[in-house]
């Protein structure tokens, strides 16, 4: 069959999971449309210039009849080391982990490996030249978070996972832990079962995000999201945001983490050849004090070449602002000779709220 010969060469390439759906356009468009609309996807213009698309795959590819989706697990074994918040900063030196070392910041799970883009797109091309030897003039894209489809519900659709109410896909296999990628064909290959919702009453994802970017049970305003605020927003983090970062730095984990089904998640083998440990936690001065060719060096060919040097040096400057104490000061006020606005501003934050911070902790109890 088919759809077994795929599977299996899907499984071969170390894929986690490999299921099927129609080409037909995801019954999710409308909803899309008025997400967008509303402007809750903030400054992701592409969402809006290829909407068209993503609402019929048939404008990704003529005559496409089947889209196999794919997920890899890039779950680990041990946790993730958790974002320090602002209270735990506040906290006095015997209670904050914070004051043992020098002050770090915290990465996204996902992108504490090898750029997936780079991993995950290598074997979806041998998958995508597979599917095209199966039958005589097939026609084939492959996408890995790129293309103008709706991944994400297409995805649920071929039975991959559930939508949670966190938005982010969940599979009762792999947890919250995995990333996707699709083909889509023009390869007449039958659909598999979609899957169906089980979140139950469980809100742990509402309640754990810091800036209440889940505004209900399956909406999210991006503008409000730390993974938004850290990685896609290219200007100034809003001010009303600030402390709620925390010491992330690249994304956050907190919504995907708080998920119960977490418990069936595995680490994957794909990834895990490609894990960088040394991007869970980063030194924030040092952070400050790369310059351009040494953060291309340092960050080449992971997903954390994304924000630019600007916009990691102003996350940085964010958390220390958020868990730094005094000593972070000198590093700050180099800071604020950097030729870029955007960094010398949110260093200015930084200092300022350090010292009040200390002034507060200075200040005799009464």
């Amino acid at each position: 069959m088919m759809k077994e010969r795929i599977r299996q060469r899907a499984r071969e390439l170390e894929f986690d999971d490999c299921r099927f759906t129609s080409a037909k356009p995801p019954d999710s468009g409308p909803r899309f449309k008025q997400w967008i609309s509303e402007g809750q996807h903030g400054e992701m213009h592409y969402l809006d210039r290829n909407a068209h698309k993503r609402l019929d795959p048939q404008q990704v590819l003529t005559e496409a009849r089947s889209i196999i989706t794919l997920a890899v697990s890039y779950g680990r074994e041990r946790p993730n080391a958790p974002p320090i918040t602002t209270a735990d900063a506040a906290m006095p030196p015997t209670h904050s982990a914070a004051r043992n070392k020098r002050p770090s910041g915290v990465v996204a799970a996902y992108a504490r490996f090898t750029d997936y883009h780079l991993v995950i797109g290598d074997r979806l091309k041998s998958l995508t030249d597979f599917v095209n030897s199966c039958q005589q003039q097939t026609r084939s894209l492959w996408y890995v978070d790129t293309g103008p489809l709706l991944e994400r519900d297409l995805a649920q659709r071929a039975g991959i996972g559930f939508v949670g109410k966190h938005t982010n896909l969940i599979s009762r296999r792999l947890g919250n832990w995995f990333l996707l990628g699709e083909i889509i064909t023009t390869l007449d290959l039958e659909p598999d079962e979609s899957e169906v919702n089980h979140c139950g009453k469980c809100s742990r994802c509402i309640t754990a995000c810091p800036t209440a970017a889940i505004t209900a049970p399956f909406q999210l305003d991006s503008r409000r999201c730390i993974s938004y605020l850290t990685i896609e927003l290219k200007g100034a983090i809003p001010l009303e945001y600030r402390t709620a970062i925390g010491n992330r730095i690249y994304g956050c984990d907190d919504c995907l983490a708080a998920c119960p089904w977490n418990r069936f998640a595995r680490e994957g083998a794909l990834m895990r050849n490609h894990a960088r440990e040394e991007l869970a936690e980063a030194d924030l001065i040092e952070l400050l004090a790369l310059n351009e060719t040494e953060f291309k060096r340092r960050f080449a060919g992971t997903p954390m070449l994304r924000t630019k040097r600007r916009g990691l040096l102003r996350n940085a400057c964010v958390a220390l602002g958020n868990i730094g104490s005094e000593d972070a000061l000198p590093a700050l006020q180099r800071a604020l000779n950097e030729p870029e606005p955007l960094i010398q501003e949110h260093a200015r934050w930084a200092m300022n709220s350090i010292e009040l911070r200390s002034n507060r902790l200075s200040r005799p109890r009464s």
